[in-house]
């Protein structure tokens, strides 16, 4: 059974109550809970376009992508750190389609909740796992009380110190995964002249880096599927040439570098 999600009220910042299908709080806004099971928190004065965040195509390129296990690896080593932490509860920001929020939930057993900006991938999360209470929302708002949240996950998507300061307890732990120096390398090859490495991760403002560790795995992707994938749930599905894409594709199987880097931040002294 889903333990009872503790959430505040994006308008008023009141606590909210769970009454059957929607969340109200004590000013009366009310929030409809759908029938995938997620909330909307994400009212539109905070919207900054129509459809924020991830849309449909990318949503499920990465589901898609993610389901052949290329980031299993990196799966397994998120749980691990954050397991090794024994939280009562656990936030993954940014969460997307669920993937690393649903192992998350199996593996702590913990109150467990993913929050991104994108109604499409949130709506594809709550069908994964009805354990986890997922909810549309701004990582600018998060609709969390404050130093109520023991750890926050997140993966590649941007953090807001201030917030994540507000939200997390006094000694609660960020644990974050960024592309390490070579992540993805051999694809930047075929796109830029001159493919730039990424840059170290810097913790939020208001946190310290605790913690940092590179996980990474040489993989090879032979289905052009897996490739049409790649390119749409990434930024290199616009940039690459219709040429390079053709090159790309006729030339498989294609080895590629997956570079992580997990670091813990915690609170500046």
């Amino acid at each position: 059974m889903t333990q009872l999600a503790q959430y505040q009220c994006p308008l008023c910042s009141s606590a909210l109550i769970k009454n059957e299908n929607s969340f109200q709080c004590e000013h009366n806004h009310s929030f409809d809970i759908a029938k995938e099971g997620y909330v909307n928190l994400l009212p539109v004065q905070q919207k900054k376009s129509l459809q924020p965040g991830d849309d449909k195509n990318m949503v499920l390129a990465r589901r898609a992508f993610l389901q052949q296990g290329y980031y299993e690896f990196l799966r397994s080593a998120l749980v691990d750190e954050i397991s090794q932490l024994a939280p009562a509860n656990v936030v993954d920001l940014g969460c997307g389609e669920g993937y690393y929020t649903d192992e998350l939930q199996r593996v702590t057993s913990c109150l467990t909740y993913g929050i991104d900006i994108s109604k499409s991938a949130v709506k594809y999360a709550a069908k994964r796992n009805k354990q986890v209470n997922y909810a549309v929302a701004t990582n600018a708002h998060l609709p969390f009380g404050d130093q109520s949240i023991q750890v926050i996950a997140n993966v590649f998507a941007p953090l807001v110190g201030e917030e994540c300061q507000r939200i997390l307890t006094k000694d609660g732990v960020i644990v974050s995964v960024a592309p390490g120096p070579n992540h993805l390398i051999e694809l930047k090859q075929k796109i830029y002249q001159t493919p730039q490495l990424h840059d170290v991760p810097k913790p939020p403002a208001g946190f310290n880096t605790q913690s940092s560790k590179v996980v990474s795995k040489q993989v090879q992707l032979d289905n052009p599927n897996d490739i049409e994938n790649l390119l749409t749930m990434t930024p290199f599905g616009w940039k690459i040439s219709p040429q390079a894409k053709s090159e790309l594709l006729a030339n498989l199987p294609f080895s590629i570098q997956l570079d992580f880097v997990i670091s813990q931040y915690v609170r500046e002294l």
